[in-house]
């Protein structure tokens, strides 16, 4: 169901959206159950003219097999979750697919810094390629990431992606993700990290093919590149900017 709201861009998003799923299905079947069951015990034991109130003490096993088998039931889903949950966290934390290119994220307060590997694919060689709050990368591509943090705690999060990642100072730590989705996606902090927390974020471009990778690399070497991170915090000025003048033109005209 979460694709709906925000799609799904890896190719262990979809693993992740469906532990959500199976999650909300279960959950939300006992919810409902637990309240129907709750809403006719109501309605048809309710107070009635002339009619005494029985106590049950609940002691006798034929009272007790109706909370006895609902509770064996939840265990077994229980394990059925916890069962794919660990599936899921083996194949996304745990496994780590042979590295097609590399890149380095740094987090500090409050921007993202980004170091690509070059050409020869490595990470601390003369041709890496560093920028800020902008991550390229593409398409059909398996990317180990090092992720590091220069002050506190951030967390790296790209919703798209499914991914999310603590960054612990003094710690280098790996993990990997294949984009399988061209696009601009969302970079953000997901860990409450200074009165500028709310503010750091970035942006993660999946490029279609290597030419047009090649191409955004080489007008970052050229300092010709304009930031889609930029670009994307202009539209959204404008876009608040335009909506508040409506609001306000609308609240004016109602006096």
């Amino acid at each position: 169901m979460i694709e709906y709201f925000v799609p799904g861009a890896s190719t262990y998003a979809g693993d992740i959206d469906f532990l959500f799923d199976m999650i909300t299905v279960i959950v939300g079947f006992w919810f409902v159950m637990v309240l129907a069951v709750m809403t006719y015990f109501m309605v048809r034991f309710r107070r009635k003219e002339g009619v005494r109130a029985a106590y049950i003490s609940g002691d006798p096993h034929s009272q007790k097999k109706w909370t006895h088998y609902p509770h064996y039931s939840v265990i077994a889903l229980d394990v059925v979750i916890i069962v794919f949950t660990v599936m899921v966290w083996v194949d996304v934390k745990q496994t780590l697919p042979q590295a097609e290119d590399k890149i380095r994220v740094v987090g500090q307060q409050w921007s993202w810094f980004f170091i690509h590997s070059g050409p020869d694919g490595k990470l601390d060689t003369e041709d890496d390629i560093s920028t800020v709050n902008d991550l390229h990368v593409k398409k059909d591509t398996v990317y180990h990431f090092e992720l590091e943090s220069r002050d506190v705690l951030h967390n790296f999060s790209v919703p798209a992606f499914r991914l999310r990642q603590d960054t612990i100072p003094g710690r280098t730590i790996t993990g990997w993700f294949e984009p399988n989705k061209t696009g601009i996606y969302d970079i953000q902090c997901a860990e409450i990290c200074g009165y500028g927390h709310g503010i750091m974020g970035a942006t993660i471009v999946v490029h279609e093919d290597q030419q047009s990778y090649d191409a955004a690399m080489e007008s970052i070497r050229n300092r010709t590149y304009e930031s889609d991170y930029q670009k994307r915090l202009q539209k959204m000025t404008v876009s608040t900017a335009s909506n508040s003048e409506s609001f306000t033109d609308k609240l004016l005209s109602s006096f």
